[in-house]
């Protein structure tokens, strides 16, 4: 599978070039965000811009990464997600749970407010 790795000073975004994540491009993204996760990137932005389609495999891959980020206390954001796949996240009610941004400006804004409530969080607790 051909994916992008765009690395930001807080953040990366990773963008698989395929149209459907099935079993074995989830086992290649796993892969990936657990390494990001070891080496301590900890903001990941999923930009779906080309994906139409997944499984279950699919939204479990994205619960897995939202727990990896949450773990180091960062967050994990979908992008660009095409109404087939918005569609399986409102049925599967991880709407609730999971952040999902319309466009990578609006996921950029959101990790930038994360991080100054983590700083702003540690300055408190000091």
């Amino acid at each position: 599978m051909k994916y992008t790795i765009d690395k930001h000073d807080r953040y990366i975004v990773i963008e698989p070039h395929v149209e459907v994540i099935d079993a074995e491009n989830a086992a290649k993204l796993k892969g990936e965000f657990l390494l990001r996760n070891t080496i301590g990137q900890r903001n990941i932005v999923l930009d779906m811009i080309h994906v139409q389609k997944t499984d279950e495999v699919g939204i479990r891959l994205g619960i897995l990464a939202h727990r990896l980020c949450q773990s180091v206390g960062g967050i994990f954001i979908l992008v660009n997600l095409c109404p087939a796949l918005m569609d399986m996240v409102r049925v599967s009610h991880l709407d609730k749970s999971l952040k999902i941004a319309a466009s990578l400006k609006v996921a950029e804004d959101l990790i930038f407010a994360h991080e100054l409530e983590s700083e702003y969080r540690g300055a408190i607790e000091d």
